[in-house]
């Protein structure tokens, strides 16, 4: 027996045995940090955050959206509460319901309905023009000016300068309406 081979040989499997151990260590802190990285992942859902239209750049952070982006959205909305007819009505309720705020959403909901009963019982159509739109990011609001022209039987019945406050939440998101309400013209 030659001890000075055995020695070398023992020696040399203690250094492969230390760096396949490295090597193991390593593999196996890759799969905690992929487990953690999957377990961050599980249940986050990512929404892609675009408004009906793009018409200018905006931003958006975890909570709050830029004036451009509520600009855009307030537009929006306007457009499927005022620009109505008989025939349209539903279907724009409908989409705007997907926008509201669940705690509004009953509200909002009966009200349309109502609108668009009436509307149809007296075969009415409203067009709205917006003439500006006065974004407020602190508030996550803008107030839509503009001008409402209401048609009965295709009769011009009103056309007024009206003014509407719509307020939204913005949140994991995903923007939600949380107020449309008409406001005295001059205010804001």
């Amino acid at each position: 027996m030659d001890f000075e081979r055995l020695s070398g040989d023992l020696k040399d499997m203690r250094r492969r045995n230390r760096s396949l151990g490295i090597a193991v260590g390593l593999l196996a802190g890759g799969h905690v940090l992929a487990l953690l990285v999957v377990l961050n992942l599980l249940g986050a859902v990512r929404t892609v955050v675009v408004p009906p239209s793009i018409n200018k750049s905006f931003w958006v952070t975890r909570d709050t959206a830029s004036a451009e982006y509520l600009e855009q959205m307030g537009s929006f909305i306007a457009w499927l509460v005022l620009d109505v007819t008989p025939s349209s009505i539903d279907w724009k309720k409908d989409i705007l319901l997907g926008y509201v705020e669940p705690e509004q959403h009953g509200e909002l909901k009966t009200r349309q309905e109502l609108e668009a009963a009436r509307l149809k019982r007296i075969n009415a159509s409203t067009a709205f023009a917006p003439q500006q739109l006065v974004p407020a990011e602190d508030t996550q609001s803008v107030v839509v000016r503009g001008r409402l022209r209401t048609l009965v039987n295709g009769l011009e019945t009103a056309n007024d300068l009206k003014a509407y406050l719509v307020e939204f939440s913005y949140g994991g998101g995903r923007v939600h309406l949380k107020t449309f309400k008409e406001i005295p013209h001059a205010a804001r």
